[in-house]
């Protein structure tokens, strides 16, 4: 328990044999429950997952009785049974196997299903691999338990220090996502959204459709757009990233644009669904008339650089008429970014 608040942790693990097995024997002792799933490795990541879940029971055995045991007890949740084996719990420690590889995404879905299961009250996310410094998640837990947020999540690039220990190749594909992840999600303020290191209250986690989050790397920042919807408060906590001897696994040249797609797609759900169906706002309809009067324009200069590429002359009304157009389409999405802004400033805080 952590100031009267059970907390579980989630661990996606795949092929972190040498790695995953620290972080479950470093975990703090106010932790409840620890998620281990491993996405079906093909190295010894499970063997080692059960070897520290041991030593981490042999270290707290005064700590057994006091976690909950329904999800060890029946042999998980029905909504896990179909994605996942899991094992009997060794002391806080629950082992979850994936029937199949789903991903990063994947793996964090399912410790969220389980962690629903168990009613935990605070469920924190942590990389399988070392990076996340276990000595901050307090500080990721304490505006969940004051009641000041609902989620919160690690944010590298709040210090000038913890950005100069990002690669600069992170840096660069990282800011681009958060500009695309800003405006898909209305979190205007947040930032560092690939940032895995997160915490979710119970309330959060049952308000948002879990068994529909994206199962690619991109979740972190579906899960951003969902919680808006739900009218979330959200975290933004200075944390420093590790890097040390492992390697990431995401190839930038597909991770960019596949999960700049999606964030197309949540952007589209979310105005549809949180200014039109759940509520009206006109925010929508000016990005709506913003975008396509922005877009004639495009279409419209288009075709007046083609006319005058062809006969040589250029059609001054075509030309003039167009770039009214585009001033007129860009000053309505302005003006729809700033009542988004106005809609979602009082759901973000900045912890530095």
């Amino acid at each position: 328990m952590y100031r009267g608040a059970s907390v579980g942790v989630v661990i996606p693990a795949y092929n972190e044999e040498g790695f995953v097995g620290d972080v479950i024997r470093g975990m703090p002792a106010y932790v409840d429950r620890i998620y281990a799933i491993d996405d079906r490795s093909t190295d010894g990541t499970l063997d080692e997952i059960l070897e520290a879940a041991r030593a981490d029971a042999s270290e707290n055995e005064d700590r057994a009785g006091e976690t909950v045991e329904r999800l060890a007890a029946d042999g998980g949740a029905s909504a896990l049974t179909s994605r996942a084996t899991v094992r009997d719990a060794i002391g806080r420690v629950v082992p979850i196997e994936h029937r199949e590889n789903r991903g990063a995404g994947g793996a964090i879905k399912t410790g969220y299903l389980a962690a629903l299961a168990d009613e935990v009250d605070a469920t924190v996310t942590v990389d399988a691999d070392g990076q996340m410094d276990l000595s901050q998640m307090q500080r990721l837990l304490d505006p969940i338990v004051e009641d000041e947020a609902d989620y919160t999540k690690g944010n590298r690039l709040l210090s000038r220090e913890y950005r100069a220990a990002m690669p600069r190749f992170r840096f660069v594909g990282n800011a681009t996502l958060t500009f695309l992840t800003k405006i898909a999600s209305g979190y205007w303020k947040t930032m560092d959204p690939q940032n895995g290191y997160t915490a979710i209250s119970h309330d959060a986690l049952a308000a948002i459709d879990v068994p529909a989050l994206y199962e690619y790397y991109g979740y972190c920042n579906d899960l951003l757009v969902k919680l808006n919807v739900r009218g979330m408060r959200v975290a933004d906590v200075a944390m420093p990233a590790v890097y040390g001897e492992e390697e990431s696994s995401i190839t930038y040249s597909r991770y960019v644009p596949k999960v700049s797609q999606m964030l197309l797609r949540n952007f589209l759900w979310r105005l549809q669904t949180k200014y039109l169906v759940l509520d009206f706002h006109p925010l929508a309809l000016l990005y709506l008339f913003g975008a396509a009067t922005a877009a004639t324009a495009v279409l419209g200069g288009g075709t007046a650089l083609v006319s005058a590429l062809s006969s040589g002359d250029v059609p001054a009304v075509r030309s003039a008429t167009s770039l009214l157009l585009f001033v007129a389409g860009t000053a309505f999405l302005l003006l729809a970014m700033v009542f988004d802004m106005a809609e979602s400033e009082p759901l973000e805080t900045q912890v530095r």
